[in-house]
């Protein structure tokens, strides 16, 4: 462990042990052998920002490089390069923004991320789970099941901030982490990145609100925002005024809340619309709702001739089910959305691949596609859906070997044979959702 590493130990001790103390000399930390581990830990092989730096190009005179870094940053010279936009598919219709930083941008970036980590991590609450270390989607899902299934829950309060990561107010959020941190230095630094904008088509914009999508920074920014606006308030506020049990699990931006009596659930949206106001966000008032959910759900959706309330979680379908004993649980399904927009994805990349090369030189990308599927998706109660996908890809897989030419070139038996041969990945459960809840 080198110096910069102990003393982040020793942060977190202090916050854990001082839940109001502020943190006043931190960004001397950002020293050359601390970014040079920032650096190392960076993926070598992602897309280059607008300066066209690599990590290979970077490296090549690595001490120097840091070392000029650091002198920038200790006189206020430094200034973030701005991220140059991209943009990613959401869904059929929209793309989602994402911006590529600069790879100086990325090292501060880390950097910084550390920091806050050492202080906040003893501070985020433990139904938080979006982008912290040793927390995953999969422990969320396990916390959504243990606690419907174990603890009095029969509505959902199913809330979207609408667009969030775009309109956080940059001087609510430097407030909050002022809170904590009082290092003048550091928190420049936050708002340099903060302000530093993207290139969009050659044309630079200036960012007066929300976090960099896509940047390293982001994810702990936004977590430290929403830990003041929703999980402090939910955890100190609601709990206390409401009656009868409810809880919450975030992801990020994405939160569900449980509750057991209805007019306590109503209040609680009114309450989170209210909230959210009041820090210049907005609830979407179309796609956040209060709906019955639990195990009187299938009795009250007969009696009131309606089908079962669903709703989807981290691209997870929730739904009441059966055991085999004829008892409640929650049963969980690739979401349709999910599910057809990855099976359309999936289609449309063989098509564009069949012709262009060989299959053995895509054959490790195809099992690598399958393989993160179903690590993400090939979870408890989840089977049918990961079987189904992969039995689609395999449909794809045959359709588009057979189009190479104007002849059919292959029947099902020798298709079956080439997959014996070359296998691929096969649908497997990956996640014990009820293992993971019990430790949690």
């Amino acid at each position: 462990m080198n110096t910069t590493e102990f003393k982040l130990s020793l942060i977190s001790e202090r916050a854990k042990s001082n839940p109001t103390f502020q943190f006043t000399s931190l960004a001397h930390l950002l020293n050359t052998d601390f970014l040079k581990g920032c650096f190392n830990s960076l993926n070598r092989n992602k897309a280059k920002g607008i300066d066209n730096v690599g990590w290979k190009d970077y490296k090549e005179n690595l001490d120097n490089n840091l070392e000029n870094l650091v002198f920038r940053m200790k006189r206020k010279k430094y200034k973030p390069i701005p991220a140059k936009r991209v943009y990613i598919p959401k869904n059929e219709t929209e793309k989602r923004p994402l911006g590529i930083s600069a790879l100086e941008n990325k090292i501060v970036e880390t950097g910084i991320k550390r920091i806050l980590e050492s202080i906040y991590e003893a501070d985020f609450l433990d139904f938080s789970f979006g982008f912290r270390p040793k927390r995953s989607t999969h422990q969320a899902l396990a916390k959504v099941d243990k606690l419907i299934m174990s603890s009095p829950v029969n509505h959902i309060v199913e809330a979207d901030i609408k667009g969030f990561f775009d309109n956080v107010n940059h001087d609510k959020l430097l407030d909050f982490i002022n809170i904590r941190v009082g290092d003048s230095s550091l928190l420049y630094l936050i708002e340099l990145f903060l302000k530093v904008g993207y290139v969009d088509d050659n044309l630079l914009v200036r960012t007066d609100s929300g976090t960099p999508q896509g940047s390293i920074l982001s994810p702990i920014l936004a977590n430290i925002f929403l830990h003041y606006v929703l999980d402090e308030w939910f955890e100190t506020t609601v709990k206390s005024n409401i009656v009868g049990f409810c809880d919450i699990v975030r992801y990020a931006d994405d939160f569900i809340c449980v509750v057991q009596y209805k007019e306590q659930a109503n209040r609680i949206e009114t309450g989170l619309k209210n909230r959210f106001t009041k820090y210049g966000l907005e609830i979407h008032p179309i796609k956040s709702r209060t709906f019955s959910f639990g195990q009187f759900e299938d009795e009250n959706s007969k009696a009131q001739d309606r089908k079962p309330n669903t709703f989807d979680f981290l691209g997870i379908t929730h739904y009441c089910g059966k055991t085999r004993k004829k008892k409640f649980k929650v049963g969980r399904k690739t979401s349709r959305k999910k599910f057809k927009a990855k099976c359309k994805d999936m289609n449309n990349w063989l098509k564009s691949v069949r012709n262009k090369s060989k299959a053995k030189e895509w054959w490790n990308i195809l099992k690598s596609k399958i393989a993160g599927h179903i690590q993400y998706y090939g979870m408890t109660g989840n089977c049918l859906a990961i079987n189904k996908f992969y039995s689609i890809t395999i449909k794809f897989l045959h359709k588009w070997l057979n189009r190479r030419s104007q002849k059919k070139s292959m029947n099902w038996e020798k298709f079956n044979k080439y997959i014996n041969c070359y296998p691929l990945p096969k649908p497997k459960i990956k996640h014990n959702l009820y293992a993971l809840a019990h430790n949690l």
